[in-house]
């Protein structure tokens, strides 16, 4: 006896085909009259970042790299800094502000002790943007803003401007941003893709920092597709579990009631690869730290909205746990 073929329409138990998502780097690119794909920013922007760390570079006078406290934005910290030291700042030159727990580099506090560490140079990365007064209030003080945040609006007097060939000084500080350029480059891809031709020694040495920050951002499941860069070479040597392995490690300490973010950055300084990260006992440390106190805030009991779409939390913790337990309960079912 035959049977009947079933009708997958008429069946609720049958499957239904699971729709295919898009990958972020599936983003229609800017192009511009030529064809030509725009990216990861406007190129003159990227031609005057880099003209900008040349001179910052060959003038060796103090340079202030301010960074944000994930692994974005210290990955792409650290690239500046090796760009520069392969450029030929002494490694001396180079200072590092990192922003106090709960501020901004637009507080007054935090421009007075940019302003006090008398550099001549600064460099903010993936700090975000908003109308605010110049980085610092010295107008001797020249300035680069990298970011990928949505913004159209800068501090005053960073604005992307043109370079007079005729003078040695930029006649506005510069800015760099990514968030009109899909796909969106993390700071530290940008950071990457502005420094890489600089020196030939920039792609091994920075390969991995650029891969780590991303994955921060991104997720561990990007795929690198076009426009993005080739990252095989990266992934041959240093392997994706030990990039996203390191990735939790450095975000772990701007999480701790401490706001240790400093043991992050002094450990990127200090290692040259993902595996050395992962065997840092100060990182490893705050990890636990954070680990045991996600364990002790998670079993707090959710207060629910009457249609069961919104919960609320009330969770006392020093440290930075609230993101992580709210994902955790994003995938629990509601009360009935």
């Amino acid at each position: 006896m035959k049977r009947k073929a079933i009708d997958a329409r008429a069946s609720p138990a049958a499957k239904r085909q699971k729709e295919s998502m898009p990958e972020y780097c599936d983003a229609e690119p800017c192009k511009d009259a030529n064809g030509t794909i725009l990216w990861p920013a406007a190129p003159e922007a990227i031609e005057k970042a880099r003209d900008f760390l040349k001179q910052c570079a060959a003038s060796q006078q103090k340079t202030l790299i301010v960074p944000d406290k994930d692994a974005d934005g210290l990955d792409a910290g650290v690239i500046i800094y090796r760009t520069l030291v392969a450029l030929g700042a002494p490694p001396s030159s180079i200072g590092v502000h990192l922003v106090r727990k709960g501020s901004s580099i637009h507080d007054d506090e935090e421009r007075k002790a940019m302003n006090a560490k008398e550099a001549k140079y600064i460099i903010v990365v993936d700090q975000g943007s908003r109308p605010a007064p110049p980085v610092v209030d010295d107008p001797e003080v020249e300035s680069l803003i990298i970011d990928h945040h949505l913004s159209d609006e800068f501090p005053k007097n960073s604005l992307v401007s043109h370079l007079d060939s005729s003078r040695t000084k930029f006649d506005e500080d510069q800015v760099v941003s990514a968030c009109h350029y899909p796909p969106v480059a993390t700071s530290s891809l940008l950071t990457y893709e502005i420094c890489k031709p600089l020196h030939s020694d920039i792609a091994s040495s920075c390969g991995y920092l650029c891969a780590m920050g991303t994955h921060g951002d991104l997720g561990n499941t990007l795929k690198w597709d076009p426009p993005f860069p080739d990252m095989k070479e990266v992934f041959k040597t240093h392997t994706k579990k030990a990039i996203n392995d390191a990735v939790s490690l450095l975000n772990a300490p701007r999480r701790t009631a401490k706001f240790d973010v400093i043991s992050a950055w002094e450990t990127l300084l200090s290692t040259s690869s993902p595996k050395e990260i992962l065997s840092n006992n100060r990182l490893l440390s705050t990890r636990a730290e954070i680990n045991e106190e996600v364990e002790r805030q998670t079993h707090t009991a959710p207060k629910f909205s009457k249609d069961g779409k919104i919960a609320v939390f009330r969770i006392h913790s020093a440290a930075q746990v609230h993101p992580v337990i709210a994902t955790r309960w994003a995938t629990s079912p509601p009360p009935a």
